[in-house]
């Protein structure tokens, strides 16, 4: 019979000082990924800012950067020549949510109206989001329902003017109100590579 006693660092290699000092590490380790972590995204708490910083705040609102899209993604370019007091209007068929980035100029002043109507309302649920006079905009837009978005341009000058819009987004169509009529026009999706 063997009545060698063993010690328990000879059969782990580790220190009961070691085993401590790891123990301690780990718990510090874990408390700094739960507080700069865990707790803006999972809880809306951010005491260390690293949720802001690292985007995770979002997480906790239940928003979520990605957004699929239904349509397939175009670009558009159109330009139209306005005589004195004459107005256009050109509008977008988006899909709720869907977003869309653009950039007009004009060749001088025009009062403009950047609007939406949702599918089915009609003229009633017109929704204003842009009144002015200027000669370009841009910027991006996310549709606040289904329907047709876009502008109204209309030149209160005494000469000719040139409005050019590009935009580019999640768009299947577009609409053209000019002189008392309308029509659409299609747009092509990108095809991807």
């Amino acid at each position: 019979m063997n009545n060698h006693k063993h010690n328990p660092t000879e059969l782990t290699g580790y220190s009961p000082r070691s085993i401590i000092l790891a123990t301690v590490g780990a718990i510090v380790v874990a408390t700094l990924v739960f507080v700069a972590a865990i707790l803006p995204a999972e809880y809306g708490s951010d005491p260390l800012g690293t949720g802001a910083l690292l985007g995770l705040n979002a997480l906790a609102n239940g928003e979520n950067p990605l957004e699929e899209q239904i349509e397939g993604y175009r670009q558009d370019k159109v330009e139209f020549i306005l005589e004195p007091f004459q107005s256009v209007e050109y509008k977008y068929h988006l899909d709720l949510d869907a977003p869309m980035v653009f950039d007009w100029q004009s060749t001088g002043v025009v009062y403009y109206d950047m609007h939406a109507e949702p599918a089915g309302l009609g003229e009633e649920g017109v929704q204003s989001f842009k009144q002015d006079n200027d000669v370009a905009q841009t910027g991006s837009f996310h549709a606040p329902f289904a329907g047709i978005h876009g502008w109204f341009w209309e030149n209160r000058s005494g000469r000719e003017v040139t409005v050019t819009l590009n935009a580019a987004g999640y768009f299947y169509a577009s609409t053209v109100f000019r002189d008392g009529g309308d029509y659409e026009r299609s747009i092509d999706a990108i095809s991807a590579p």
